[in-house]
C-alpha cells in the first residue's frame, strides 16, 4: 500500500467516524430535551431488546437467550421519550444520512460517466419527473403514501422515457443522452407549472409549493423503511462498479479497448443512480446542490480516482445534509425548507471552489 492510498484510507475512516458522530449528535437536535446518558440507555435498551427477540426466535429456552433478556435493562425515562427518538428523531437522521450520501455518490457517478463536473443526478430528468408525479398525487387528494410512489414512479418513468429517446442504432451516445434529458425535464416542468396553475390556491397549491422546496419535517419511521432499503441497493451497485467509472471517464474507445460494454455499464450505473435519487426525493422532495458540489469537495481531498472518490463523497454528502437538516431545525422556530439552505450554503462554496480551481477536476 503506498503512502497515498494510506492517506486516503485515513481521510475516508475519518470521515466515516465523523458522519457517526454527526448523526449520534443530531439525534439531540429538537424542542424536547434529552439527556446524553438517557439518549444511550434508551439506544442500548432498544439495541438488546432487538438482540433478546431475534434469539428467542432462534432458540426459545438457550442459555444464551435467557443472558440477553438480563441485558435489556428496566426502562428509568418517560414513554415520551422513546416515541420522540424512535418515531421522530432516528428516522429523520437515518433519512438525511441516506439521502445526503445517495444525492452524492450519484452525482460523482454521473460526473465520472459523463466526463463532466458540472453535471448533478437530476440531468436525466428524475427530480422533475418526481415533481411532477408528487404534484399529480397532490391534485388528486392522494395520501401521503400515494404521493411518494406517485413520486418515486414519476422520476423513474422520466429517466426511461430519456433514456429511450437517447437510443440511437442500438448505442446511446452520451450528447444524446444530455438532450434527451433536457427535452424530459423540461417537459415534466411545464406539465409540474400546469398543474400548480390549475390547483386550489388556498390548499394544493401551498402543499405543491413546500414539497418541491425539499424538506425532512414531517417523515415517520415508515417513510425510512420504504425509501433507505432501495436508496442503499443503488448505493450498493455504484459502490462496486466505482473502478469501472474510471474506464468510463477515459472514454467510450478506450473502456472497449480495455474489455468493457460502455453503453452496459452505462445503463447500470444509470438505473442505480435513478432508484438513489428517485427513492430519495420521492421522501424528502427536490434538495439541489448536494450532488453538484460534495464530489468537488471530495476530489479535493483524495483527487478524481473513483475508487475512492465513491465512498469519500458517499460519507460527505451524508454528513453535510444532515447538518443542513440540523440547521433547518434549530435556526428558526419555523423550520426552513432544505432545498432553500442547500441552495444558500451550496452555490456560494460552489463558485468559490470554480474560482479556486479554475474550472478544474480538483
Amino acid at each position: 500500500m503506498t503512502a497515498v492510498e494510506r492517506r486516503h484510507g485515513r481521510i475516508l475512516l475519518g470521515l466515516i467516524l465523523a458522519a457517526l458522530a454527526v448523526a449520534f449528535a443530531s439525534l439531540f437536535v429538537g424542542r424536547y430535551p434529552i439527556t446524553p446518558g438517557t439518549m444511550v440507555r434508551v439506544l442500548a435498551a432498544r439495541g438488546a431488546e432487538m438482540v433478546y427477540g431475534a434469539l428467542a426466535r432462534i432458540q426459545p429456552d438457550g442459555a444464551l437467550t435467557e443472558f440477553a433478556a438480563r441485558l435489556v435493562p428496566a426502562a428509568t425515562w418517560e414513554e415520551t421519550v422513546e416515541t420522540v427518538v424512535f418515531s421522530i428523531r432516528l428516522p429523520r437522521v437515518l433519512l438525511a444520512l441516506s439521502i445526503g450520501a445517495g444525492l452524492s455518490i450519484s452525482g460523482a457517478a454521473f460526473q465520472g460517466m459523463f466526463q463532466n463536473p458540472l453535471v448533478s443526478p437530476d440531468l436525466l430528468g428524475v427530480t422533475a419527473g418526481a415533481g411532477l408525479g408528487a404534484a399529480i398525487g397532490i391534485l388528486l387528494g392522494g395520501s401521503t403514501v400515494a404521493i411518494q410512489l406517485a413520486a418515486l414512479l414519476c422520476g423513474i418513468g422520466a429517466v426511461a422515457l430519456t433514456y429511450v429517446m437517447s437510443r440511437i442504432y442500438r448505442t446511446t451516445p452520451t450528447l444524446m443522452l444530455v438532450l434527451s434529458g433536457i427535452v424530459v425535464g423540461s417537459i415534466c416542468n411545464a406539465l409540474l407549472s400546469l398543474a400548480k396553475y390549475l390547483a386550489d390556491p388556498h390548499d394544493e397549491l401551498p402543499t405543491i409549493v413546500f414539497w418541491l422546496m425539499g424538506s425532512l419535517a414531517t417523515v415517520t419511521r415508515d417513510d425510512a423503511l420504504h425509501a433507505i432499503p432501495p436508496i442503499l441497493g443503488g448505493i450498493t451497485v455504484l459502490l462496486l462498479l466505482r473502478w469501472r467509472i474510471n474506464l468510463l471517464s477515459m472514454g467510450d474507445d478506450e473502456a472497449r479497448a480495455l474489455g468493457v460494454n460502455p453503453d452496459r455499464l452505462k445503463t447500470v450505473l444509470i438505473v442505480a443512480s435513478t432508484l438513489v435519487t428517485a427513492a430519495g426525493v420521492s421522501v424528502s422532495g427536490i434538495i439541489g446542490w448536494v450532488g453538484l458540489v460534495i464530489p468537488h469537495i471530495g476530489r479535493m481531498l483524495v483527487g478524481p480516482d473513483h475508487r475512492i472518490l465513491l465512498p469519500v463523497s458517499l460519507a460527505l454528502g451524508g454528513i453535510y445534509l444532515t447538518l443542513i437538516d440540523d440547521l433547518a431545525r434549530a435556526s428558526t422556530e419555523v423550520e426552513i425548507p432544505l432545498g432553500i439552505l442547500t441552495a444558500i450554503v451550496g452555490a456560494p462554496f460552489f463558485a468559490y471552489m470554480l474560482r479556486r480551481t479554475r474550472g478544474g477536476w480538483g
